[in-house]
């Protein structure tokens, strides 16, 4: 359905509880806490779902949300969720009864009732913005969120995800008033003194391929705890490579617990497409920003996704 079809629906049910991906980022918390604050502001019953991954930099746009314990929905919606698979732990109880998807993956698997699909938005919170517009609501504490999900989507607008329509939705939600300024030093230009040194790192470790155009880097968890660096410091930390002079194309590798390695890949889309890079090992995402996970050690993660990069690379159309 489209985004009127969307709104057309949220105005005509109830009892909502609306669901976010594991290893939530700004877009799947900001669309859930601005459409949670959007259906309440209708007289609707609607609550986030708790999500055991959202970390602090992120869990406060949710407070005064949360689904109290025993809550049973009527209606179950998630945002920016592309498959069931990405269902945080909380959540997998709703796999098979989600009513309505608001997503902008092209990856998207359609495991919902009903879909609200728009693949060429830089982020799920121009298309909730679209609803919310919809269904004539609209405040400064739906437009904070939803600015968060819209910002750190695109970079805070300089990723080549970012359209006219982007930056359109970001002029309307600061016409309601928001810190902006606030929001992007919080997202943007704040780094604790262990995300600094955990960047050193990186940098000393890295390697270059493919004539200095392709850098792969690991963050291990030897190297976590050798800085005392968490899991909230390595937010966004896919982007840092790319700021390299010459690289046009990324992989980050981050270890966690159990001999799982997530990688995520950051490409020119024109010349490399994420998407089918990270399909060959199970992953999906975006043309120029997708993700998968291997199961093994740091140096066999590295392996793969180079063989996966090699692969797509040879691959003479890359749409």
């Amino acid at each position: 359905m489209d985004y009127r079809e969307a709104a057309a629906f949220l105005s005509a049910h109830d009892n909502y509880l609306i669901l976010t991906h594991k290893r939530p980022d700004g877009d799947t918390i900001g669309c859930a806490a601005g459409l949670c604050r959007t259906l309440r502001a209708l007289g609707k019953t609607a609550h986030v779902l708790p999500n055991e991954d959202a970390t602090a930099l992120l869990a406060g746009y949710l407070e005064g949300l949360a689904a109290p314990e025993g809550f049973a929905p009527d209606t179950v919606v998630s945002t920016d969720v592309a498959t069931e698979n990405l269902l945080p732990g909380s959540a997998l109880p709703y796999k098979g009864r989600i009513d309505l998807a608001i997503d902008h993956h092209p990856s998207n698997e359609f495991f919902a009732k009903e879909t609200c699909l728009e693949a060429d938005k830089a982020a799920c919170g121009e298309i909730i913005w679209k609803i919310c517009n919809e269904l004539g609501v609209m405040s400064a504490d739906i437009a904070a969120p939803l600015y968060v999900a819209v910002a750190t989507d695109c970079g805070c607008f300089v990723y080549a995800n970012t359209t006219p329509h982007t930056h359109k939705v970001a002029a309307a939600l600061m016409e309601q008033g928001i810190p902006v300024q606030a929001l992007n030093k919080r997202h943007f230009r704040t780094k604790s003194m262990a995300r600094m040194k955990l960047e050193s790192l990186i940098l000393q470790n890295m390697r270059l391929y493919h004539g200095g155009t392709v850098a792969v880097a690991s963050v291990s968890l030897d190297m976590m705890a050798q800085v005392g660096a968490t899991m909230e410091d390595t937010d966004d930390i896919a982007a840092f490579l790319g700021q390299i002079d010459g690289v046009l194309h990324t992989a980050t590798i981050r270890e966690h617990e159990g001999g799982e390695c997530r990688i995520s890949v950051r490409t020119r889309a024109d010349l490399l497409n994420a998407t089918r890079v990270c399909a060959r090992l199970g992953g999906g995402g975006h043309k120029a920003a997708s993700g998968c996970t291997v199961h093994g050690t740091v140096e066999e993660a590295e392996r793969a996704i180079l063989a996966a990069i090699d692969a797509q690379l040879s691959e003479p159309n890359q749409d």
